[in-house]
């Protein structure tokens, strides 16, 4: 459960006592993030509903700048934290090195800092397949898309017809393309294309 920071035990020291912290990641906003460590408690729960191809996600970042000295993370598997081998070493790397332990609940693999060949192995394959298997389904995906595009069953990304007739009602009504962007939540180039 989310708990708030003021509210955390001090221990005799002075310190914040180490937390729980948890990751859950899904690649779309319409899957479900319950099942993801479902059963455990955390002192705090991180969240991201989007592509693990890179490391800029505001759940990631946020739990990058909030965990610190003493924390565990939990993450339901590799590919939740990262889909690019990169990326993926180089946040244990950053994690352990703030003395922050990782554990990868599916794969049984705990990173806290200390030296495990073995442990550091298995992360490296491990993450090279999920990068692997990420690329075989943009590829496949790319190959589905040109044969559908030389049946003429594939016309590309098809405009939002409900989106664009609010963004002539918006410019008719004297609005500007940019203060139209920011009403509506679209790009700058949405507004001219619905207006274009």
């Amino acid at each position: 459960m989310p708990c708030n920071v003021d509210s955390l035990e001090i221990n005799i020291t002075g310190d914040f006592m180490s937390q729980k912290l948890a990751y859950l990641r899904v690649s779309t906003t319409d899957q479900n993030l319950s099942r993801q460590l479902h059963g455990m408690q955390f002192d705090k729960v991180f969240e991201d509903k989007c592509s693990g191809k890179d490391a800029d996600r505001p759940g990631l970042k946020e739990l990058i700048e909030y965990a610190r000295q003493g924390d565990e993370i939990y993450v339901h598997d590799i590919s939740r934290m990262a889909r690019n081998t990169a990326d993926l070493l180089n946040l244990v790397k950053q994690f352990t090195m703030k003395s922050i332990s990782l554990r990868f609940v599916k794969e049984n693999l705990v990173f806290s800092g200390d030296s495990n060949p073995m442990n550091d192995l298995m992360l490296t394959l491990l993450g090279a397949i999920y990068q692997f298997e990420r690329s075989m389904i943009l590829e496949r995906q790319r190959e589905g898309i040109e044969l559908a595009v030389k049946a003429g069953k594939f016309k590309g990304k098809q405009p939002n017809k409900v989106l664009h007739q609010k963004i002539r009602d918006l410019f008719e009504s004297g609005m500007s393309k940019r203060a139209i962007s920011i009403e509506l939540g679209c790009s700058r180039p949405t507004v001219y294309r619905a207006l274009g």
